[in-house]
């Protein structure tokens, strides 16, 4: 699989298929047991411009609990490009600003991340990212469990950046919903395999309707309704 600078993909497929571990392993958290990952040309093992990436974790995993405020864990996205210990300069402080307005929280930067709301909190995770000003973002079941005035809200988003800035988005999801518009190529996976590569699937019965809550487990049956959509 390749993603190109400026498109806009979609990794589907149904619980336990990949999507998390091909991500995960894209930015190296997770290592891969076989095969080659390369970062704009390096391989990962060599690859340390990590400024050129934003990776958006799930939210369950990411902020629960998290002693911080919303401007201390959005300004954290620009120390890939500053030596440790350093305090922030004028550039990284406007970067940050600029983030949380992006993302509508500037009026909650001095508010703790345990104090928000789970669509808060991943429009906090968003910020993160977005401060490191990246060429790639990478995103993780963004629209999972937030309501739909955020999902709207974070459709939005990364449709100004990649109009705007050529930003280059691979993202992880159920359904598209909101996102349907901005998808350009999809990706769905099963058991570790691409089994389709090409035009993204058309939104079909209640999963496809905007607001419907992901974070619920899938059963085989709704798995298979979904791969046999997907595949048409």
């Amino acid at each position: 699989m390749r993603v190109a600078q400026g498109e806009v993909v979609a990794l589907l497929g149904a619980n336990g298929s990949g999507k998390s571990t091909l991500v995960r392993s894209l930015v190296g958290l997770v290592p891969a047991q076989a095969g080659d990952i390369e970062l704009y040309g390096t391989p990962l093992d060599r690859f340390r411009d990590w400024r050129r990436i934003g990776y958006v974790p799930q939210r369950v995993s990411a902020v629960s609990g998290v002693p911080a405020t919303v401007r201390e864990v959005v300004s954290s996205g620009r120390l890939a490009g500053r030596r440790l210990a350093r305090p922030l300069r004028r550039a990284d402080h406007a970067a940050v600003d600029a983030a949380l307005e992006t993302v509508g929280l500037a009026l909650r930067a001095g508010d703790s991340v345990a104090t928000l709301s789970g669509g808060q909190q991943q429009r906090v995770l968003i910020a993160r990212a977005l401060a490191g000003q990246p060429d790639l973002l990478v995103l993780d079941e963004p629209m999972a469990g937030v309501d739909l005035a955020t999902q709207r809200l974070i459709a939005d988003t990364l449709a100004r950046l990649v109009t705007d800035d050529g930003a280059t988005v691979l993202l992880v999801a159920h359904e598209l919903g909101p996102l349907n518009g901005l998808i350009g190529r999809a990706v769905v996976l099963r058991h570790g395999t691409v089994v389709h590569d090409g035009p993204p699937p058309a939104a079909a019965g209640h999963h496809g309707e905007p607001g419907h809550d992901h974070v619920h487990p899938h059963g085989p049956a709704c798995e298979a309704e979904q791969e046999a959509r997907w595949l048409r």
